[in-house]
This record gives C-alpha cells, structure tokens and sequence, in this order.
C-alpha cells in the first residue's frame, strides 16, 4: 500500500451524507482496493440483506448461555439497538455507508478488504478489561438511555458527529467510564484497522471507517512500528492480575465441603444440617426464578440444581433455569427490534431477551444471597461451632 495514494474517508454510521460521500469517492479516485470497517461476519449479514436474504430469525440464546456470553450479547444488544434507534429516526440504516462502497466497488469491479477486527473478539475483550464497577456504571447508563427525553436527541446534527472536536468529548467521556474498555474498543481498533490497511498490497486503496478512527489510524500510518501484533489483538483470554474476587467465591463451597467432612469425621449427626442446605438452596433457586418472571417448570429447575450449584464452583442456577425458560420464549431478531418501541421499564417485562435474561440474573442473585448471607448463618457457622467446642 502506497501511503501517499490512500485516502481515508471518515464516517457517521447512520448518515446518508456519509453514504454520498464514500460513494463519490470511490467514483472519483476509482481505486485499486476498497477497504471497508467491516469484520466477515458483518460484511456476511450486509450481503444477505443487499440480496434480500431473510436469515433465520431465532437468535441461539440457549447456545449464549451454555458458552457463557451473556455479557456480550448483552452489550452488543443494547449497543445495536440504539444505533438503530437513531438510524431509524433519521431514516436511514446503520451500516448504510458500507453498503454503499460495497455497491460502488463491486460497480466498478474493485476487489474489497474487510479490515476490522471480529465484533465478538473486541466485545469479550472489553468486557475482559472492565472491572465489576465499571460494568456496572457502564450498563446502567445504557439502560437509562433507554427513558431519556429524546427532545435533544431530535435537535442532533448527525454530521456534526464527525466533527473532531465532538468526537474527542464523546470519546473522552467514555474513556472516564472505563479506560480499559475505551483501550480496546478505540486504541485497540485503531492499530488493527491500520495494521490491515498497510496489509494491503495494492497501491491505491479508499478506506471507509468511522469518524472516531480515522485520527488513530493517521497516527499508526505515520508511526507504524508502533503497531502490535495483530495477531496479540484478538486473544481473549489474557494472562490477568490475581482474581482474587473468584478465588474467594470458589473457596467459599469449598470451605462448605470441608465442614460437612470435618464435622462427619467428628461424629457429630449432620443429616439435620443437610437438609437444611438443601431445603434452603432449593427455595432461594426457586424463589429467585419465580420472582424474576419465570414459567413455574423454569423456576422448579433453578431450585433443584440449586444445592448442586452452590457446591460446584463452576455451575450457576440461572444458567439451568434460564435454559428451560428459553425453550419456552423462542428469541428472535424483532425482540431486539421491538427494544426501539421501548418507553418505559415496564415494557421490557414483554420483551423474551430481557425475560430470559432476568431469570438468568435473578436465579443467581437469590441462590448468591443464600450462599453467602443465609446459608453461613444458617447451617455452617452453628455446624462449625459444634466441631470446635463452641
């Protein structure tokens, strides 16, 4: 790639001047190569949709859970959904610029480069480098956007989006939330989108990536010994600091184990003290479900795997409960859709995503509260006492 023949062109995902612009771009340098911020996933799904393809419409929730990327889903839900909402508002579809130097390139018969890094890669790594706060923080914000006064939002200049400045508040403001996810969804993306770019072997290339990225990318291009590895961008199980929060949460069944046997050991009866764990695992999974909207077989489900679970470190309630709902509440692509008619809290109590999701979240919650408050309190700090003479 000759450095001097590359035009990048900076974009607002959801603005038909940016769909001009890359179109008239294109036409006008006519270049060797078009490369495009799209990962092959993404490109895959625009292509059906320029075909008129309807790909299956249920979403593999179940799968989600038992791989355990609820997190990723979550974020990539909500984040969809309000790229859609403004793009809907503005009556054009996200992803519109990409479509256009899709038809501009394939018009002119120009090879394309999908230059951008796997969506789920650079979720699971932000996720990766937030901390339980910032998470936290980061989803209660997006959840409260959901029921902000959209007055502003109508009065919003889309290309002003673009403006440098602009993107520099915006960007900032995410930084402070979390600047590790800010790390990998911005700075990360930025050396990968460049590493590609300069992957490409023909000279003349037209770049289409959003506006937030075109200043790092200049930057990498004009230093790019500062580039890493691309291949050290896309790991998403780094070597992280002690976690010191998981060990504790898996010594504590541990610990449960170690004083059932050292109070067996010591003749002491611990039938009464059994079933009470179990009796009390069981109501919590049950409990937590039920109140978290569940089908009663749903809810049935979390409290019998409850005391299972509680045992075992690397088993969770809601995963189990959650399954079973979700053979009841068939996800599909218009419940995210459906998110943009939401209006307030309890609209989301009709949506299956955000259903399946609480009793996920709400079995796991209740069977915590009976794993680190009711249970200590309730049968193994008596049952300890016993075992040392208190």
């Amino acid at each position: 790639m000759n450095r001097e023949c590359l035009t990048i062109i900076g974009t607002a995902h959801v603005s038909e001047k940016s769909v001009e612009e890359v179109k008239d771009a294109i036409y006008e340098k006519q270049p060797d190569v078009v490369a495009i911020e799209l990962d092959k996933g993404r490109y895959i799904r625009l292509r059906k949709e320029m075909a008129g393809i309807e790909e299956d419409d249920t979403i593999p929730i179940t799968k989600i859970i038992k791989e355990n990327k609820i997190g990723v889903f979550l974020v990539s839900t909500i984040l969809g959904h309000f790229q859609s909402k403004i793009g809907a508002e503005l009556d054009v579809k996200p992803g519109s610029e990409m479509i256009g130097a899709i038809e501009a390139a394939e018009d002119l018969k120009i090879p394309i480069a999908l230059i951008d890094r796997d969506i789920n890669i650079t979720l699971q790594r932000a996720l990766n480098k937030m901390t339980f706060k910032e998470k936290f923080k980061f989803l209660t914000g997006l959840v409260t956007s959901f029921f902000s006064d959209d007055d502003e939002a109508d009065e919003l200049d889309i290309e002003e989006l673009k403006n440098p400045e602009n993107i520099d508040e915006v960007m900032g403001y995410f930084k402070e939330v979390s600047p590790g996810a800010y790390e990998v969804l911005v700075k990360e993306r930025d050396a990968y989108l460049a590493g590609n770019i300069l992957r490409i072997k023909q000279d003349k290339v037209v770049a289409v990536v959003g506006a937030g990225h075109k200043p790092g990318i200049e930057a990498h291009l004009n230093n790019p010994e500062g580039i890493p590895p691309l291949s050290s961008l896309v790991i998403t199980n780094e070597k992280k600091s002690i976690p010191w929060v998981k060990i504790i949460l898996t010594l504590i069944p541990i610990l449960f184990v170690v004083i059932f046997f050292l109070a067996f050991i010591s003749g002491i009866n611990i039938s009464d003290n059994l079933i009470e764990f179990i009796v009390i695992s069981m109501i919590m999974g049950f409990l937590g479900s039920i109140l978290s909207g569940s089908k009663l077989i749903s809810a049935i489900v979390g409290g019998v795997v409850a005391p299972l679970t509680i045992i075992h470190p690397l088993l969770a309630a809601g995963w189990f409960s959650g399954l079973t709902e979700a053979k009841f509440r068939k996800i599909r692509k218009r419940d995210i859709s459906n998110l943009s008619n939401v209006e307030k809290i309890s609209d989301l109590w009709h949506n299956n995503i955000i259903r399946i999701l609480l009793v996920v979240i709400g079995t796991n919650l209740a069977v915590s509260i009976a794993t680190l408050i009711i249970l200590p309190s309730q049968v193994f700090i008596p049952l300890f006492m016993k075992i040392f003479g208190g």
